[in-house]
């Protein structure tokens, strides 16, 4: 039996308050499976279940420092879980009104080009708000790759970071893209970069 297993979450409250992150890894391992389980429940989706679990130890360990110890954690991590799974209803729900509006964008293009233009711009604005929308490193890796044209090597040199890393933020953000904006307004993301 893993030794890890016979830690109780306060003792290992107190190492992370303390900055000892093999604590945070031994509570990850811990809730991650279950936390997982209880978000996908809810939303039926892989991906957006993943994601949420991640948001809520990457919030977790940025507010370890303020979180009560005395309250138990695991109803804290379950009560996180759930109230993104809201935010991702809420998101849903505004992806099916923006997808209806890209629609109607889309068959206006072709009738009126000044209906065109505006909603072009509507469009743009739309996508931008999204992108700022973003945790703050992977909107930062994202409007450089985009953006700023940079190669995912050149972004990984000037942030320090590795190309893996990189890698992966444009992936999980153009993934994040496509749920919150529909995969016609990422093409059009796309679209728009390389010109």
């Amino acid at each position: 039996m893993n030794g890890n297993s016979q830690i109780g979450d306060a003792e290992l409250m107190t190492r992370l308050l303390d900055g000892d992150e093999n604590a945070f890894i031994i509570l990850y391992d811990r809730y991650s499976g279950p936390l997982y389980n209880y978000a996908y429940k809810k939303l039926q989706d892989k991906h957006s279940a993943e994601d949420v679990v991640h948001d809520v130890f990457m919030s977790f360990w940025h507010k370890r420092g303020v979180i009560l110890t005395k309250a138990q954690l695991s109803s804290y991590l379950f009560s996180a879980v759930r109230n993104k799974a809201f935010d991702v209803f809420a998101h849903r729900k505004v992806k099916t009104k923006h997808l209806k509006s890209l629609q109607e964008f889309l068959e206006l293009s072709q009738s009126s080009p000044a209906d065109f233009k505006i909603r072009k711009l509507q469009l743009d604005d739309l996508i931008q708000k999204e992108i700022q929308a973003l945790p703050e490193r992977m909107r930062e890796i994202f409007i450089l790759s985009r953006h700023e044209q940079l190669s995912h090597r050149e972004i990984a040199e000037q942030l320090d970071i590795s190309k893996h890393t990189v890698d992966t933020q444009i992936k999980r953000a153009l993934r994040i893209l496509r749920t919150r904006l529909g995969p016609v307004a990422v093409a059009y993301l796309l679209y728009l970069s390389f010109f």
